[in-house]
């Protein structure tokens, strides 16, 4: 790996030598080249001197810089030696903080440190133990590639990572892209997005690659060898418009768990969702005409049995009503012949007496 700036680092009084090494890469990224579309032929860019109108050289091209009035002053690199910059060539530590402290919108490029001769294997082990124990970063000033920067030095897999920094006045406020308009977030909004963040578990790096890139070279293996390109990829459907918010929240916790190969109705799931507190989907209001419905489908069933019951128990009574008439004329029947049987038993008897009447006047004639 060849060093892109050799200084030293300056720690108070102690003078650490380090080469520097780009610690990112960007040729794995997908690059296309400029075609005339009619015939194919590349473009390409020539370097034209406005004056003369003929292509300059890259062994003739220097640097230059343009004044307020559009004049343009040549700079040589000798000149840039001579500025009386001491970062050029030493990185001088400024001060150390915590590195939640510095803003990621400041991180610009990576490097790697590395220690320039035996001499500063020691004072570099010490920097960085010092940084890894202190959970702290070193933050500095470095002159590189003709511009000077901020600087910031941690301690990465047993080195010493240096990542250069824009300037604060480099970034730009965000007040103008944020809502201007107040959000109300609901607490259970709030708390079911947190077990969305808790579901989808930590980074796999082995996952992580460049899609796009991959897809390219299909394309392009696919071309070279003269046939059609693959059909793409069907991209997951979302589902369309988010109308509940509630609902892609509980949707995505749940395919979340899936994926990871969890039953989205474990213990461990029925926890969270009532720590969660969340409410239903629909509403309160909806919640409350639901439970409404239920009972009053419950009602109506109790209703129905009771009227079932109610009409067996008459069609019982009616029936018992129609034995109770048959046995009361029965009854009435039995009655009935009873005084019949009375009557004939009385008119006996008279007839006896009269016959006895009769035999008594014959005899006393």
């Amino acid at each position: 790996m060849r060093s892109v700036w050799n200084g030293s680092i300056s720690f108070g009084l102690v003078s650490i030598p380090v080469k520097t090494y780009s610690a990112t890469e960007r040729t794995a990224s997908v690059s296309f080249v400029r075609i005339h579309e009619k015939d194919g032929g590349r473009i390409h860019y020539r370097k034209v001197c406005e004056l003369d109108g003929e292509e300059v050289p890259n062994e003739e091209v220097g640097k230059g810089f343009q004044a307020a009035d559009d004049t343009i002053v040549p700079i040589t690199d000798e000149d840039l030696a001579r500025l009386p910059l001491p970062t050029t060539k030493t990185l001088t530590i400024l001060a150390f903080v915590g590195a939640d402290e510095i803003d990621p919108l400041q991180l610009d490029k990576s490097y790697f440190l590395g220690p320039n001769g035996a001499a500063a294997t020691k004072p570099y082990a010490l920097l960085r133990d010092a940084l890894e124990h202190q959970e702290k970063v070193a933050i500095g000033k470095v002159a590189m590639h003709g511009r000077e920067t901020l600087a910031m030095l941690r301690s990465h897999d047993g080195a010493i990572a240096m990542h250069t920094l824009l300037w604060p006045d480099q970034i730009r406020s965000a007040r103008t892209v944020a809502p201007s308009d107040k959000v109300e977030i609901r607490e259970n909004e709030l708390t079911l997005a947190e077990t969305l963040m808790d579901s989808l578990g930590e980074l796999d790096e082995s996952e992580l690659h460049d899609d796009y890139r991959e897809a390219v070279e299909e394309l392009v293996a696919a071309k070279l060898e003269g046939g059609e390109p693959a059909a793409p990829r069907a991209a997951p459907g979302t589902g369309g418009k988010v109308i509940d918010l509630m609902a892609a929240l509980e949707n995505s916790v749940r395919a979340a768990r899936e994926s990871r190969g969890e039953d989205g109705g474990s213990d461990g799931a029925e926890q969270d969702e009532e720590s969660a507190s969340v409410t239903p989907i629909r509403g309160r209001g909806a919640a409350k005409k639901t439970a409404a419905k239920a009972a009053s489908g419950r009602g109506a069933k109790k209703t129905a049995a009771a009227r079932k019951t109610s009409g067996s128990a008459a069609k019982k009574t009616s029936s018992g009503r129609s034995s109770g008439g048959s046995g009361a004329k029965k009854t009435a029947a039995g009655g009935g012949g009873r005084k019949a049987a009375a009557k004939k038993s009385t008119s006996k008897s008279a007839a006896k007496k009269s016959t006895a009447k009769r035999t008594g006047k014959k005899a006393s004639a």
